[in-house]
């Protein structure tokens, strides 16, 4: 439930009928059109000149509190969890390669195990020393709302500056796996705020359960949904509403028998993208990647935007402590995040292969570049605010939950030192740091769209005759495919042969089977994991763009 307080309101005006959304001076349906405007424009912004997104969105949430006239606005915890974390996490299992993932499971892991669990204990460990008021239950709390990394505004700049690509793998990898370790590390936290009880031993046996409970929801649910896919396919609506019911379903269940949710969601995200082209047809997948791709972008924003129209509220509700304590604060626990992740990331990349042969020959060494942009990209972002608003209003026994909004300031000022200052610094560190080009991506993306072109043609000379078509048609059908393995090979195309009209509909329901040639190659590389997953889920959508034209045209008139 969205609450609205206007200036000089001493209680919530609560809105649970429509007609209240039109009362005072600012209602809640003319604030929500007035966020989305904000951040269309915002986006526009950004593109035009060329900051990543939620850089520019912190930094207006910031001018959007400097506004006079505008009401403060909360969000009800529990709407703040269930709305925006469990699609925020789908979609990103949804995007992450398994293939990319398996073969990067030791990095990653020690990234978003082990580094989320000593940041988490560091950071603790920082607040509980040097900010009164704060025991070690609730240092915990901070610790795990910002231990979670979000490098959505570094993954642009790393792919657009040559950096090596398994770099931005694993740390693109290791922000989705440690969400689910933060999370359930805040869990426990607040658990111990809110009881004043916490006994590690029973905690370690319960963190199994919730841990391996929450995976196996996850894939049971995956099976039922991929099972439901099958059954509503060619009907692309209905196909992508369940793509939006299956985040909030896994984690609800899970979350009603104790378990992790957000491991929930993670691990039904992750087993139904790797078998996506089996149950989605092609209409709902070209659907569904731009409808996630707005619902993930507004979600992202909204949370920013209104983090800033609460800003003046926090920053009022802290009055106990002047502008230079509360920034003080902000500076020594953003500095504490930044230098544990140094701490950790050098040794990590480096001790065990000088303790283990095995790895040394397992795994390619990693450049001190490498470490050093690793270390470096460590931006907090929509996951560790989110958290931080859904913290509980109250205790149990009535009494606020002690220093909420401190909590909440606190990650605000991570999230400022680390996405704006870090990402606004990162183009520079790459620049210095001088990266030569990877190619290894390019090269292996040639190598398969020759595969799938070869493989085509091999298709047309052993399945069709001069008997259902002309030499001159089975030399265009050809003809397509051979410019585009000459293009790769950079050689120059032929001149274009001219088509029968009587034979272009046969043509072109031929060359939709050739493209369901090439889909099934691509799917078949896709099971045997030899390529990146990315690129291969790249080269499936321009197919079924291909595919959608070429029913187009089929549905128009021959003349």
């Amino acid at each position: 439930m969205i609450i609205v307080r206007d200036r000089g309101a001493t209680t919530p005006h609560r809105t649970p009928a429509a007609i209240r959304w039109l009362s005072g001076g600012m209602s809640n349906l003319s604030l929500v059109i007035s966020l989305l405007a904000v951040v269309t424009a915002l986006a526009a912004l950004a593109e035009r000149i060329r900051i990543s997104s939620p850089i520019l969105l912190v930094l207006s949430g910031i001018a959007i509190s400097l506004l006079p006239g505008l009401p403060q606005v909360g969000l009800n915890p529990e709407v703040i969890i269930l709305v925006f974390i469990p699609p925020l996490v789908y979609e990103a299992a949804w995007n992450m390669s398994w293939v990319d993932f398996k073969a990067n499971f030791r990095s990653i892991l020690v990234l978003a195990f082990g580094l989320v669990l000593f940041s988490a204990v560091g950071v603790a460990w920082v607040v509980h020393t040097f900010i009164p008021g704060f025991s070690w239950a609730l240092a915990f709390v901070v610790g795990a709302i910002i231990s979670p990394t979000d490098p959505v505004a570094a993954s642009s700049i790393i792919r657009q500056m040559g950096v090596p690509r398994r770099v931005g793998i694993i740390l693109e990898a290791e922000s989705l796996v440690n969400d689910a370790t933060g999370l359930i590390v805040y869990r426990y936290a607040v658990a111990a705020v809110l009881t004043g009880n916490f006994v590690l031993l029973e905690a370690s046996g319960q963190f199994f359960v919730v841990v391996f409970g929450g995976i196996a929801i996850g894939l049971s649910l995956a099976f039922l949904v991929r099972f439901l896919h099958r059954l509503t396919n060619e009907t692309p609506v209905v196909e992508t509403t369940l793509t939006f019911l299956t985040p909030f379903t896994g984690y609800l269940l899970a979350e009603e028998l104790h378990v992790s949710g957000i491991l929930a969601v993670l691990s039904a995200g992750i087993f139904l993208t790797m078998r996506s082209s089996e149950f989605l047809s092609r209409t709902a997948r070209l659907q569904a990647v731009n409808v996630w791709n707005v619902v993930t972008f507004l979600l992202n924003s909204i949370i920013f935007v209104l983090m800033g129209l609460q800003l003046r509220r926090i920053l009022a509700s802290n009055a106990d402590y002047s502008a230079g304590t509360l920034i003080t604060y902000g500076a020594v626990v953003s500095l504490a995040v930044v230098l544990l992740r140094f701490i950790w990331v050098f040794p990590a990349a480096y001790i065990p292969r000088w303790l283990s042969k095995s790895l040394r020959r397992r795994e390619p060494a990693f450049s001190s570049k490498a470490v050093t942009v690793i270390a470096w990209t460590g931006m907090r972002g929509v996951l560790s605010l989110a958290t931080a608003l859904a913290l509980p209003l109250q205790l149990p026994d009535g009494q606020p939950f002690p220093q909420r909004d401190l909590i909440i300031f606190i990650t605000y000022c991570v999230i400022f030192t680390t996405l704006v200052v870090q990402g606004l610094l990162l183009p520079f560190l790459i620049r210095r740091l001088n990266f030569q080009p990877d190619t290894t991506a390019q090269q292996q993306e040639t190598n398969l769209r020759l595969k799938i072109a070869t493989a085509a043609i091999e298709h047309i000379e052993s399945h069709y005759s001069l008997d259902e078509l002309s030499e001159e048609m089975l030399a265009v059908l050809k003809h397509k495919y051979e410019v585009r393995i000459e293009r790769l090979r950079a050689i120059k195309g032929v001149k274009r042969t001219n088509i029968d009209t009587n034979e272009i509909r046969h043509f072109q329901n031929l060359q939709q089977e050739l493209v369901g040639v090439e889909r099934n190659l691509v799917d078949g590389l896709r099971r045997d994991g030899q390529y990146d997953d990315e690129m291969l889920r790249a080269i499936l959508f321009e197919l079924d763009v291909e595919e959608s034209r070429l029913l187009l045209e089929n549905a128009q008139p021959q003349g």
